[in-house]
C-alpha cells in the first residue's frame, strides 16, 4: 500500500474541514479514515502529482458529504 507524505497533517487538516461543516466527530473520523486508506489503495503508482492526491481525496470525501468535499477542494481560496 502506498505511505501517504504527510498522513497525521492530513488527517489533522480533513478533521478539522469536517468540524468546519458540522459533521460530528465520530462520522468525520470515519469518513477521513475510509478516504485516507481508499486514496492509499486506489494511487498504485510510485509517482504521483499533489493534483491527483487532491482530486483522489475530494472524489472519495463527495461520497460521504458533498460539502465536506467541496471545503476539502477549495481549501485556501475561501476566504
Amino acid at each position: 500500500m502506498l505511505e501517504l507524505p504527510h498522513e497525521k497533517t492530513i488527517r489533522k487538516n480533513l478533521l478539522i474541514d469536517a468540524k468546519a461543516v458540522g459533521i460530528p466527530i465520530g462520522s468525520a473520523e470515519i469518513f477521513v479514515d475510509n478516504t485516507l486508506k481508499s486514496v492509499k489503495s486506489s494511487l498504485k503508482q510510485t509517482t504521483i502529482t499533489e493534483n491527483q492526491f487532491k482530486t483522489a481525496i475530494h472524489k472519495e470525501l463527495k461520497k460521504y458529504n458533498a460539502d465536506f468535499a467541496y471545503v476539502y477542494k477549495n481549501r485556501d481560496k475561501i476566504v
